[in-house]
């Protein structure tokens, strides 16, 4: 079942506006189902790690996985309780950790965009796991990553 507007709309405004790295690093949702989650980031000079090739630093692809597997938990949170109000379902956040992040770079990430996505492997009710993936424009695999948060 899809989310409200609402929750859409608030959850949102969590991710992309208040919590600072994300507003920093540019990350924007694209899609928020309950099943899965993706976001995109725009190049600019500031995120360049490697100058003389133009190429992502690691460490935004690294930040940009691990905030979609914390979104992509949230959703699941969010779609285990579709009876409550939006703001209920956002309160259940506050806990939300990365406990364990793991992340594989594929292939150099150039280019003026970035895709990343995010599904819950296995929601508990203290743990839950995640996988995520990091494109280029073109759909190009660039790095892989798993994580587990905790949620309680």
């Amino acid at each position: 079942m899809p989310f409200e507007p609402d929750f859409i709309a608030r959850l949102k405004h969590i991710f992309e506006e208040k919590i600072s790295f994300n507003k920093v690093i540019g990350l924007r949702i694209d899609t928020l189902e309950p099943d899965g989650v993706t976001a995109h980031i725009d190049m600019r000079p500031e995120l360049v790690g490697h100058y003389a090739h133009q190429r992502l630093h690691g460490g935004v692809i690294s930040a940009t996985l691990d905030a979609m597997g914390g979104l992509a938990v949230m959703a699941a949170i969010g779609a285990r309780h579709p009876d409550e109000p939006p703001e209920t379902r956002l309160l259940r956040f506050g806990k939300l950790g990365t406990i364990d992040l793991r992340v594989d770079y594929l292939r150099p990430a150039t280019g003026p965009r970035f895709i990343a996505r995010a599904e819950v492997m296995r929601l508990g009710s203290r743990v839950a796991s995640t996988r995520m993936e990091f494109f280029d424009a073109e759909q190009r695999l660039l790095s892989t990553g798993a994580a587990a948060y905790i949620v309680s």
